[in-house]
């Protein structure tokens, strides 16, 4: 009686073997798009910009496929042939994701220094003045703060913060710029402390495009330029505006600068806009970075800090150090859908 030959199954097999390296590249080419886009200059590019700005969520989820891969991979060769390739892939994303997630940091709130020239700022957007004065005053002494950035908070509300801080001994003069009065969402306020010395909003240097921007500069010359930030977010129509408007403020991170508020970008969607230095925007450096809190999310307030996404930020210029920071997670329930940021810049001669 003939042998059986057995070329057709080792034919089988190497047909599997070749839908799995198929399908294997097929998920690298996802995993670098995802885990890396830098690589390929894609980290403001659609769809992806959406997708990186939740690098744990993302991780999570690959790690739930790779478990179910796991069970036919174990369980059948011809399974280990189409799928084993994939599942490494999987495997060696998650593990890089976690990786650059401890490397930017998990949260580790530093407390604020007696540092002298230090400068206290909270930068805290109110969704429309949803929290409310009481509620953001209070925060604002609390902290100490002599700077306070507000994106989405009308001039009106910002008023009366003021005065509710100068009651509690903290004065503040109020600057507010305003694209719409009848939506809340367009304006942008800042509150400055005098004993910074007197300041002037300009309006001669640009701004971002859709949502407003205040740029205030020390009327003698002698301190720091405080802007307050509010890039629009990148939503699939308004992608172009969002890159200009990050282009345009890494234009404006030069000497002696600090830039605060609500940046609608986490430190992926910034990469290639620094200074080619220590800066991650032009010549500004991130406070949560600087401090192992660049993981925590900041957006949605009320998710776990970890699965959010880190888009609200405070950066300066060289000529600070932080020598304190935190994100904010005890006002999750005050109304708005992002957590304020405290941080405590100093000069760096003196750090």
């Amino acid at each position: 009686m003939p042998r059986s030959s057995s070329h057709p199954r080792r034919s089988s097999l190497a047909g599997h073997r070749a839908a799995g390296i198929l399908l294997g590249l097929v998920a690298l080419a996802a995993a670098i798009v995802l885990g890396w886009p830098q690589l390929l200059d894609l980290q403001r590019a659609p769809l992806v910009a959406q997708a990186i700005s939740f690098r744990l969520p993302v991780a999570i989820g690959a790690t739930a496929i790779l478990l179910l891969l796991l069970i036919p991979v174990l369980a059948s060769r011809k399974a280990r042939a189409v799928l084993g390739m994939t599942a490494l892939v999987i495997a060696l994303f998650v593990a890089s994701t976690v990786g650059v997630l401890f490397d930017r940091g998990l949260g580790a709130p530093l407390a604020a220094s007696d540092s002298p020239g230090s400068i206290n700022i909270l930068s805290w957007n109110t969704r429309g003045d949803a929290p409310g004065s009481p509620s953001i005053a209070e925060l604002a002494v609390e902290v100490g703060a002599d700077v306070v950035v507000l994106p989405e908070t009308t001039e009106e509300l910002g008023v009366e913060i003021a005065a509710q801080m100068s009651e509690a001994g903290s004065p503040m003069w109020v600057h507010t710029q305003t694209i719409d009065e009848d939506y809340k969402a367009t304006s942008t306020t800042l509150l400055i402390s005098p004993d910074l010395g007197d300041y002037e909003v300009v309006t001669d240097r640009g701004d971002t495009s859709t949502l407003p921007t205040v740029i205030a500069v020390p009327v003698d010359g002698s301190g720091p330029t405080i802007i307050a930030a509010h890039p629009v977010s990148p939503t699939p129509g308004n992608m172009d505006a969002w890159k200009a408007d990050l282009d345009w403020l890494a234009t404006q991170c030069t000497s002696n600068t600090i830039v605060a508020g609500d940046f609608n970008s986490t430190l992926d969607h910034l990469s290639g806009l620094g200074d080619g230095g220590s800066g991650q925007l032009g010549s500004c450096a991130d406070a949560a970075l600087a401090t192992n809190n660049g993981a925590v999310g900041t957006w949605t307030a009320g998710v776990p800090p970890l699965l959010g996404a880190n888009i609200d930020r405070v950066m300066a210029t060289p000529e600070w150090s932080v020598t304190g920071f935190e994100v904010i997670v005890s006002r999750d329930e005050a109304g708005s859908d992002h957590r304020p940021v405290f941080a405590q810049l100093s000069p760096s001669s003196l750090s």
